[in-house]
Formats: structure tokens, C-alpha cells, sequence
């Protein structure tokens, strides 16, 4: 109980309220960010999911407070499990072995115990969690990108005419000074005319541009395109 009199912890007009804007502001942050990316789950996900979360959890609040017949945590249990579905269907797997949507999936299942810290009253747990969930989406992914930027692990996906030897394409990039980790032979995603394509993991034994690595494959004889994933 604060001092105005309000108990900011219990269900009743105010914290439900209360509660339930301060699920559209946190989530509508979260998902304003995932929005301007580009990505699947934007901003009105994000509100739902984290609206539907806190309601969730204020209901079974509610049940317990009244009936006292309800476990608090049954149905917050019920949501951090629940939300992989929906979180599924932002994880797409491209024709080129590419995987692309886990980030949004986990600001998802980030976003739905958000909801829930604000549906039982934890409110400093929710701001906080808002706070640094921001953070990891936004400041860490232009870290993770320089990171990325500075590896001599890149995987490469490529494609070469079918007439060409590939032996001859891998004999030519060693002699570039890349080593292959691994590989694998898959189907053409872009090209045509194009029967062969392959994925590769390449080690650079020396620091270059990957533009400059990716170029120098390129002018390979037999290669008609290539890219890095």
C-alpha cells in the first residue's frame, strides 16, 4: 500500500489500468524498434503480446485474490510456453540454409514475461527487463554487426555452372589463401540456368575485405554468383 491510499499490487480499477497502458508503452518500445527493422513482428505484436500477457497474468491474479482457489503461477507457466508458436513463425530457414527471425523471437518471448511481470505488479522488473531488452535489440546488434565484420568465418553461398570442374573452383581458392571449413551441395536459389550450388564455411588466413574475398571468388572461372549469408 502506497501513501496515497492506492495499493499499486492488487487487482483493482487502478492497477488494472494501469497495468494495461503501461503493457502498450513497454511493449509498443520493443516492438517500435523490431517495426523499423523490417521484421515480421513489429509494433502492434509486440502490444499484443505483452497486453495479452500482463492480462493474463492479472486474471489469474484476480482468480486468486477472489476464489483463492487458483495457483498464481499456472497460467504465466501456461504464456512462457504458449509463445513459442507465435514465435515460431517468425524463424524463417531460406532456400539457401539461411536462418533469419531469431531475434525477433526471442524479443517476443522477452516481450510476453515482460507482459507478466506487469500483470502481477513487478513493475521494476518490467521497466528494467524494457530497458535492457532495448538495449540487446538495438546498441548489441551494431556491436554483434562489428563483430561479424571483423571474423575471418564467413560462410558463402555459391553457385557455378554445371560444365565446370569444382575441384577447379576449391584448387582456386586455396590459392587465394582461403581455407574451407565445411561444405555442402545444395539446390540453386537464384540462377535458372544454373544445375549446381553449394554452402561454404571459408576461413580467411589473413585479415581482408570480405567484399575483396567475395569479388576474388566471383572472378573464378565457373562461378556465376556468389555471397556471403
Amino acid at each position: 500500500m502506497n501513501n496515497s491510499g492506492v495499493d499499486l499490487y492488487s487487482v483493482n480499477d487502478v492497477t488494472v489500468i494501469l497495468r494495461l497502458v503501461l503493457a502498450v508503452l513497454l511493449g509498443g518500445i520493443i516492438g517500435f524498434e523490431r517495426g523499423r527493422s523490417g521484421r515480421p513482428a513489429g509494433l502492434r505484436t509486440h502490444i499484443l503480446v505483452c497486453l495479452g500477457s500482463a492480462l493474463a497474468m492479472m486474471t489469474n491474479q484476480y482468480i486468486f485474490e477472489t476464489y483463492g482457489v487458483s495457483d498464481p503461477a499456472r497460467i504465466a507457466a501456461q504464456v512462457v510456453s504458449g509463445i513459442g508458436f507465435l514465435g515460431a513463425g517468425t524463424i524463417l530457414v531460406t532456400g539457401r540454409h539461411q536462418v533469419k527471425g531469431l531475434t525477433t523471437a526471442a524479443g517476443l518471448w522477452a516481450t510476453a514475461c515482460m507482459g507478466l511481470a506487469i500483470g502481477i505488479g513487478f513493475y521494476k522488473a518490467a521497466v528494467v527487463a524494457c530497458i535492457l531488452i532495448s538495449f540487446a535489440t538495438m546498441v548489441l546488434q551494431r556491436f554483434d554487426n562489428y563483430m561479424l565484420s571483423k571474423s575471418k568465418i564467413i560462410d558463402i553461398y555459391l553457385e557455378y555452372s554445371s560444365t565446370s570442374s569444382f575441384s577447379s573452383i576449391l584448387e582456386a581458392m586455396k590459392k587465394m589463401n582461403i581455407q574451407i571449413e565445411a561444405l555442402e551441395v545444395v539446390k540453386p536459389a537464384y540462377g535458372a540456368n544454373t544445375s549446381m550450388a553449394a554452402i561454404m564455411t571459408i576461413k580467411l588466413k589473413q585479415k581482408k575485405m570480405k567484399m575483396d574475398v567475395i569479388s576474388n571468388i566471383c572472378s573464378i572461372e565457373g562461378v556465376e554468383f556468389a555471397e556471403e549469408i
